[in-house]
């Protein structure tokens, strides 16, 4: 039997002849990608990244149940683990009940991935995501969505098609009334990678996604999750993401 190994246990086996972990991910990657099989067939897994809360109830492929329940109305994806935190400490899963909580700890890893996709297909729940209202929180969200190129022929495994995207909105900072000193200038990092955004087929083919950008770029301005903090330390679990969920205020 061949026994798994993490990328970090493989990076410390390889930095002597490779050089660094970034290019083992990339030598793995471009394997995997060459012979057209997932990571995971490679017996290289990722060291543990996500983060998971809620209703949940699954086994692990050798049968050990992980006992959390089954019956989430829906599945939120936060980009920082940070928010994903301060949620849990709000009670975020008593005041959405029932649902399930995901975080990647920023830009998502495999297992992250293929964990948000899994759930989708076993439950059939709507997908719903909160990162910041900046070019990198829509990164984040075109990943879990559309799949990423270096990872694209295995997209039918990583991605949910038919995730929305709840918040933070570039519109929500004028009608929120979210404080200047919150409002944070765009750099020009920032407006390359948006007008980047805005040039892929996909981002083209999600209207309200694009006007969203636009939005962005012509405010000038991008926000936090944490922004919201600013209008009452609990209007995100209490106000910004019940409400938005109730009355479908996603796009």
């Amino acid at each position: 039997m061949i026994d798994n190994i993490t990328q970090t246990e493989h990076r410390f086996d390889s930095t002597a002849s490779v050089g660094n972990q970034s290019i083992v991910d990339d030598i793995i990657d471009n394997l995997s990608c060459m012979i057209r099989v997932p990571r995971h067939s490679l017996h290289v897994v990722a060291a543990s990244k996500g983060c998971v809360a809620g209703d949940l109830c699954y086994r692990e492929h050798d049968g050990t149940p992980v006992d959390c329940r089954d019956k989430a109305s829906f599945l939120l994806i936060i980009e920082k683990e940070a928010s994903f935190q301060r949620l849990l400490d709000d009670n975020i899963l008593q005041k959405l009940h029932p649902c399930i909580v995901v975080t990647g700890k920023g830009f998502p890893d495999v297992n992250t991935r293929m964990m948000v996709h899994r759930l989708w297909c076993t439950l059939q729940i709507p997908v719903l995501g909160l990162v910041d209202a900046d070019p990198h929180g829509v990164e984040i969200l075109s990943v879990y969505k559309f799949g990423s190129k270096a990872l694209s022929f295995d997209s039918h495994n990583l991605t949910v098609p038919i995730i929305k995207w709840l918040g933070v909105l570039p519109s929500d900072i004028e009608r929120l009334a979210i404080p200047g000193d919150k409002r944070i200038p765009l750099t020009e990092r920032d407006r390359t990678k948006a007008h980047e955004l805005l040039e892929r087929p996909y981002i083209k083919l999600q209207k309200p996604w694009a006007q969203e950008i636009e939005a962005m770029l012509s405010m000038g301005y991008k926000a936090e999750i944490q922004a919201l903090s600013s209008i009452s330390l609990e209007f995100l679990s209490d106000t910004y993401l019940p409400v938005k969920i109730k009355y479908g205020k996603w796009i």
